[in-house]
């Protein structure tokens, strides 16, 4: 696909034109399964980016390899400074399209957008040229470390920096609400929580975060409260080998289990967890799902898989 979607914005079919929105075929092994639309301004330095992909086509990545290959073009062929795109502030997954190619989140306008006769909100995100080759230069290769540091003076606020995309930030609060959340425990059948946090550390650099409520006699499993990798730093493996090392660090400490609780939703991370071996225990009254695995487990898996 990546391939063809190059060819679609090829100089050679002239692209699009100032002023004028162009609609471009997605095409895979010779289907059509989807499509993406863009618009130029008049003077040619700002540009938007539309597009949709086939229900039975989706989950292939299509949509983003498009858009790599055309946020390229009108970057480096057409010379367009500024590239916007808009939508529904409920399409996860259109979202997480512009996120993984480097684009940001502006805001969300109420009211914004009229849709067939309704007045919808408007999500709103951006992507710079100097920001997008930056974003294509990061690393993206599997660490050769992970570690866990503590957070103290020196580092929280490089610790505070850490980030996740903005829609992933419905399934895991921050670093900061974190902390804070550390600062004040909440308490289970009377007895406070035990807060454990460190820092994730890849190659040395700071790049994610972990909570952890300890056992106590109210709660006698660890339960992983948070689980954060920075959105520059994602796809590299950090969360899994995280999760690994934290069940090393919890059986050390005499721990056979850990719980985890998610949101519900079709996006949300239960696919991840499930990967590592954890399974259903029940769902809390406010619909939060609590699932648990063994430390052995985590281990095993991990090794299994490289």
């Amino acid at each position: 696909t990546e391939n063809h979607a190059a060819q679609m914005v090829d100089a050679d079919h002239h692209g699009p034109r100032s002023g004028e929105w162009v609609q471009l075929a997605i095409e895979h092994d010779g289907w059509l399964v989807g499509d993406i639309a863009v618009w130029i301004d008049d003077d040619g330095i700002l540009a938007s980016i539309g597009y949709t992909v086939a229900p039975e086509h989706q989950g292939h990545n299509y949509a983003v390899e498009a858009a790599e290959a055309v946020i390229e073009w009108l970057f480096e062929s057409a010379g367009v400074h500024r590239i916007t795109a808009t939508l529904d502030p409920r399409n996860i997954a259109s979202a997480r399209v512009l996120e993984r190619t480097g684009f940001e989140y502006v805001g969300t306008a109420r009211s914004a957008a009229l849709v067939r006769n309704r007045w919808e909100d408007d999500t709103r995100f951006s992507l710079l040229a100097d920001d997008w080759r930056a974003w294509c230069r990061r690393t993206t290769s599997p660490p050769d470390t992970i570690e866990f540091v503590a957070v103290d003076a020196g580092n929280v606020r490089a610790v505070g920096n850490i980030e996740v995309a903005h829609s992933q930030r419905r399934f895991v609060a921050g670093v900061t609400q974190s902390i804070a959340d550390a600062a004040h425990p909440a308490q289970v059948d009377g007895v406070a929580l035990r807060p454990w946090y460190r820092a994730i550390e890849a190659d040395g650099e700071l790049v994610g975060f972990v909570m952890v409520a300890l056992p106590t006699s109210s709660q006698p499993v660890p339960v992983l409260s948070r689980l954060l990798v920075d959105t520059w730093h994602q796809r590299r493996g950090i969360a899994r080998r995280a999760v690994g090392l934290l069940a090393r660090t919890l059986a050390e400490q005499g721990c056979t289990a850990l719980d985890v609780g998610f949101v519900d939703e079709a996006d949300g991370p239960e696919a991840f967890y499930a990967e590592l071996g954890f399974e259903r225990t029940f769902i809390a009254d406010d619909g939060e799902v609590w699932a648990r695995a063994s430390l052995d487990a985590i281990v095993e898996r991990l090794r299994a898989a490289g």
